[in-house]
């Protein structure tokens, strides 16, 4: 029998408006003075209704990018993209190529590997930095999309979401592969590649998100202007002087930038949701 609860659920709903309103209400915000001149949102009186500088803003930033950022917005945009795809799509296949050989070959010290791979969590880009800016300015990769993505490729995180999902699947699929004459390219490509869908893209978004907001590394080895991400972009047009910050740019382009990710979640919700779901299992 399932109990009539009134005010415990009109508090729940409550709070989670609330708590929608407090995420929402900034972004909101972004978006109205992305509609403005610079004028009315320095004075502090920017309506909460949009305005009618929308077309000139997006296109300016679009276009132009702003006095301080140097480079057209959609040129950032356009580096933070491929920098993400790098990252995302080279995680998956490093992920899941190593997770299938720590579950399904039987090699020496195989789970002192997974666990040398695992401890890497406890290393991130900012405990290396040093030594990875190091070796890529060595070997010429700085100011290149090469030297934005392949730093960041190995995924500890997806190298466990993947061994966890391998080790719920059945033995007996591996047994009727082999009796098929299946080898183990065969059984990878055909058998766990389809169950593994969605499991995939659960880590695509969660990576995809995680190269479009990096901004130290970008920082750190772009020093031609036409190569800065949209993070570093919106850093610049925002300088330490109001009256020198072109607030109405600044706002646009941090609309673009959240467009994005926005647009990955959305389109790819269902299957994230299944896939972190399934993972658990």
């Amino acid at each position: 029998m399932v109990e009539n609860r009134p005010f415990r659920d009109f508090m729940a709903y409550l709070t989670l408006a609330v708590g929608i309103v407090i995420v929402v209400f900034p972004v909101y915000l972004a978006i109205m003075a992305s509609t403005f001149d610079a004028a009315t949102i320095i004075n502090g009186n920017m309506p909460l209704t949009p305005g009618d500088q929308a077309g000139e803003n997006y296109s300016r930033a679009l276009v132009y990018g702003g006095k301080h950022a140097r480079e057209p917005v959609g040129l950032m945009m356009l580096n933070s993209m491929i920098m993400a795809l790098g990252i995302a799509i080279g995680k998956i296949l490093i992920s899941i190529l190593s997770a299938y050989a720590v579950v399904y070959f039987k090699f020496p010290f195989r789970k002192t590997a997974f666990w040398v791979i695992f401890i890497t969590l406890m290393l991130p880009v900012e405990v290396r930095i040093y030594p990875t800016y190091k070796i890529v300015a060595d070997i010429g990769m700085l100011d290149t999309y090469t030297g934005l993505i392949l730093p960041l490729i190995a995924s500890a995180t997806g190298t466990l979401l993947f061994r966890q999902f391998f080790m719920t699947i059945p033995d007996e699929l591996l047994e009727a592969s082999k009796i098929d004459g299946a080898g183990a390219f065969r059984f990878f490509k055909d058998t766990l590649l389809p169950l593994s869908l969605t499991t995939i893209a659960a880590l695509f978004v969660i990576q995809f998100i995680y190269g479009w907001n990096q901004y130290l590394w970008p920082l750190l080895i772009t020093t031609k202007s036409s190569m800065q991400t949209i993070v570093i972009g919106i850093k610049k047009m925002i300088t330490t002087t109001d009256a020198l910050t072109e607030w109405q740019i600044a706002m646009t382009t941090a609309v673009l930038a959240m467009l994005p990710p926005v647009l990955v979640v959305i389109f790819m919700q269902r299957l994230f949701v299944k896939g972190l779901v399934e993972t658990e299992k």
